[in-house]
């Protein structure tokens, strides 16, 4: 007897053709990956560094995990070490100590013997390839720790602060910043900043990276305890963006593109992933780079410790939001844990 006459077999009663097999598409590491359409590299992120006054100093800051204020003397070998393994970028903030250097103005954002401008010039005799963006703001400068010069009322005049920004932005240029990065949101300092660049020569060779979307909130916590740069009275909530203000972010995009920005940013990212997308729809032809801010990043390591995600496992999965969502370069303190990250075996 022949064995095929006892095999039963199954005849579907209507027939249907399925258009994919989409886990033919997943099944394999290697495939997953593919599936991206933007691909993490080690240049995709620009490092965050706080430099403090004090030449010598290397102090751990508590409310961020495994991220310290660094003097210039103790930076080199740290960012040595990071270069080393293929980092790419970093972004500057100035943090002052001393008594008595901050003031109503900010006076100490470009002082040629301040923090930021001394660090410009080490890493760029250190690290010819390293490319150095440097965050210009006055908030981390000005006794009252807002981020421009203040009327009797406390509210912002504007023609003073933009003046104000565009001098410093154009001093860092001067000590050699491949990128300037305005980060408060007074409006009309972008325009300053380019005219400012190119009436001292200096716009050929600086890229203008605006922080067009830069919303209030509640995630700069363990930044503002990094930089010393929360305000003595009141908030930022009537310059940076309120959370629901979709809108008033796109007009920001549009109107930074217009008046000369290079490139343009969204801070925070995980909560405004929207906002990436609307900026890269926007800004089509230049990049779009996001930060992931000071508590994004703790709250991260928080739930890691806590075991309720795996810390690398997540932060992949975070900066590959940020990337599907439109972004192209990305500000973490994740860039060390990234730089070695990456060098791992894919599976």
């Amino acid at each position: 007897m022949s064995f095929s006459k006892h095999v039963a077999t199954y005849t579907d009663p209507q027939p249907t053709e399925i258009s994919s097999i989409l886990q033919g598409g997943y099944h394999h590491p290697l495939l997953r990956l593919w599936q991206n359409e933007r691909q993490l590299t080690k240049a995709t992120f620009i490092y965050p560094l706080f430099i403090t006054d004090d030449p010598d100093e290397e102090t751990v800051i508590d409310s961020l995990p495994n991220q310290k204020r660094w003097g210039v003397n103790k930076v080199i070998p740290y960012v040595r070490e990071l270069v080393s393994k293929g980092l790419t970028s970093v972004i500057l903030f100035g943090v002052p100590l001393k008594d008595g250097v901050k003031d109503p103005v900010g006076t100490a954002a470009d002082d040629p013997n301040g923090p930021v401008i001394t660090t410009i010039k080490a890493l760029r005799e250190n690290f010819p390839k390293l490319f150095i963006a440097c965050d210009v703001c006055l908030c981390e400068y000005t006794s009252h720790g807002h981020c421009g010069i203040l009327r009797d009322d406390g509210t912002l005049i504007r023609e003073e602060s933009v003046r104000r920004l565009a001098a410093v932005a154009v001093n860092y240029a001067r000590a050699g910043a491949h990128c300037v990065a305005p980060s408060d949101m007074v409006d009309g300092r972008i325009l300053a900043i380019k005219r400012g660049l190119i009436d001292a020569g200096l716009a050929h060779r600086t890229t203008l990276l605006s922080y067009s979307a830069k919303f209030s909130g509640n995630l700069y916590g363990p930044f503002r305890d990094a930089a010393g740069s929360a305000p003595s009275f009141g908030d930022r909530k009537s310059y940076q963006l309120p959370p629901g203000g979709r809108g008033l972010a796109r007009r920001a995009i549009e109107r930074d593109l217009a008046e000369g920005a290079d490139a343009i940013m969204v801070k925070p990212s995980t909560f405004y992933l929207d906002i990436v997308s609307d900026a890269k729809g926007i800004a089509k032809n230049v990049p779009v780079a996001v930060y992931q801010v000071s508590g994004e990043y703790a709250m991260l390591h928080a739930a890691a410790e806590k075991g309720v995600v795996d810390l690398k496992t997540i932060a992949f999965e975070a900066a590959n939001g940020c990337l599907r969502a439109g972004a192209s370069l990305i500000i973490s303190y994740f860039t060390p844990d990234f730089l070695e990250w990456l060098d791992e075996p894919l599976y």
